[in-house]
């Protein structure tokens, strides 16, 4: 033993002896390298099935994040759109929201979280990011109703673009998206795809602010005025962010700064004639 610490003279010995000996090791651990094998399929078998339910729950998760993250980008282009238009928009602006629509299928009216405290008023203007929408026609405290343009009991004094050509928009009730230009004489210059404004009549809505473009002109040698339909801009049904307008009258109706007996008699009478108002008999909800 001393000589072979000295000088391994038993290493061949132990190395002959340890290959001889190591099936015994290899048979005599078997039983245990079964039991991990055994263990290890169970447990990794719960274990992927409980990953799998993890990540599917995870996945259900990130899909509702992204989907709140393209609805949030939608709604801040929408944002975006709104705070570019008030830009064109002389006096001050009130941001709204659309928070219900009125069950009346006769009546097109909706109804926003803006109301008396807020200084909303009967008449006021509301606008989307695209055009004209409607104007206020019952206050409460906290929350206001707007008759859209829409309604077949609303008339908008709008102007073609292109010419200046004046006329009357009114809602329609064969249509929840169409207007119709009434009174319009054969002889006015107006064609499909000309952009509709309003005028500025009636010291109601802002003056040039989009309104409608005219996708229809019919004339009928027979009758005496022609058929006129309209697709207004705003969009009615999808939009949910509004503003209100406090116009501004000196500089939004300038033409209207005169007095009745400073105005030439036939101007008097296109004023009175093309002035925006509410039909008396609208439904009150």
């Amino acid at each position: 033993m001393f000589a072979d610490s000295r000088f391994n003279y038993l290493d061949r010995v132990r190395y002959g002896l340890g290959y001889l000996t190591t099936p015994v090791y290899w048979v005599a651990d078997i039983p245990t390298r079964v039991s991990f094998w055994i263990d290890d399929v169970f447990v990794s078998r719960t274990d992927l099935l409980e990953e799998n339910e993890q990540l599917r729950e995870d996945l259900l998760v990130a899909q509702r994040e992204l989907q709140l993250l393209e609805s949030l980008a939608s709604e801040n282009s929408r944002l975006l759109d709104l705070r570019e238009a008030t830009q064109v928009v002389e006096g001050e602006v009130l941001p709204a929201e659309i928070i219900n629509v009125s069950p009346d299928p006769f009546s097109k009216r909706v109804l926003i979280n803006k109301g008396a405290e807020d200084g909303v008023f009967i008449g006021q203007a509301l606008l989307d990011a695209n055009g004209l929408m409607g104007q206020v026609v019952e206050v409460l405290p906290y929350t206001s109703w707007v008759l859209l343009i829409t309604d077949s009991h609303h008339v908008t004094p709008v102007e073609v673009n292109r010419n200046g050509e004046r006329a009357l928009a009114r809602g329609t009730r064969t249509s929840a998206s169409e207007l119709e230009l009434q009174f319009v004489t054969q002889t006015q210059d107006m064609l499909a795809g000309d952009l509709l404004v309003s005028s500025g009549m009636g010291q109601v809505y802002p003056k040039n602010y989009p309104v409608a473009e005219i996708v229809s002109v019919y004339s009928d040698p027979g009758q005496d005025f022609a058929t006129v339909k309209a697709r207004p801009l705003a969009q009615m049904a999808s939009t949910r962010h509004v503003m209100l307008v406090f116009a501004n009258e000196e500089t939004v109706f300038p033409e209207l700064e005169l007095t009745d007996d400073e105005l030439p008699a036939e101007e008097v009478s296109t004023l009175e004639g093309q002035v925006s108002q509410v039909d008396p008999g609208t439904p009150n909800q």
